[in-house]
């Protein structure tokens, strides 16, 4: 059984991580906004996660609440806000290691995590879980890699599909704790752009929760198979 550390023990690397965090948040290409949170809160999470400052991860949970990047479509996660959950509070840990560990949230619902060994993937990648096919995917690299990626730039691209006209001012007026609702959803087969569908504001614990119970019904169906959702607002 691996000893328990203290957040002291844990901010004692020999090279922090945090100043190329910092470095790539200066070079960033999208707007980045970085969430604050008290020492006691950074050492709760360092402390549940065990990791050390050296690593990304344990910069990340060590130094702040979190980051929004891009006017808040994607929120990476660190040590949490009042308002929005840490890197130790977003996956049930239940005292061992989870099967993986969400890293990141966006506002259409998807989440980014670490695999850790219950996904299909490498132990350590990052995957994507997406509104559209509602199922996680390997995107290649750690941790490390993806914050450098999403900071320098790769979302443009990454989310293409999911983007409108507009979209920047309508998610930079939602909170941290907020995603979008989009009707159709994206994994509809009567999906359309998202700008020409309706969209409004949602805690985003809802977001995922609606997705997850859509992923759980498409899961039962045999292949090839089809169903009718009615919205009820």
């Amino acid at each position: 059984m691996t000893e328990w550390r203290s957040a002291d023990h844990l901010r004692a690397a020999a090279a922090p991580a945090w100043p190329e965090i910092r470095h790539l948040i200066e070079m960033a290409t999208a707007p980045v906004r970085l969430l604050s949170a008290d020492l006691a809160r950074r050492d709760e999470a360092l402390e549940a996660l065990q990791v050390t400052t050296g690593s990304y991860l344990g910069a990340l949970a060590g130094e702040c609440g979190g980051l929004l990047i891009d006017n808040g479509w994607l929120r990476v996660l660190g040590a949490g806000t009042p308002a929005f959950p840490g890197l130790h509070q977003a996956t049930s840990m239940d005292g061992a290691p989870p099967p993986w560990l969400d890293v990141a949230w966006d506002v259409m619902g998807g989440r980014f995590a670490i695999n850790g060994g219950g996904l299909d993937a490498e132990p350590g990648e990052v995957c994507y879980w997406g509104p559209d096919n509602l199922d996680w995917i390997g995107i290649g690299g750690g941790h490390s890699r993806f914050v450098g990626w999403a900071l320098g730039g790769g979302l443009t691209d990454f989310y293409e599909s999911l983007r409108w006209d507009g979209w920047e001012r309508e998610v930079a007026d939602l909170g941290p704790d907020q995603g979008l609702s989009v009707y159709p959803p994206p994994f509809a087969l009567e999906a359309r752009a998202i700008g020409a569908g309706s969209r409004r504001p949602v805690p985003i614990a809802e977001l995922h929760g609606f997705y997850a119970e859509m992923a759980t019904h498409v899961r039962e169906l045999p292949d090839g198979s089809s169903f009718r959702m009615r919205v009820i607002e």
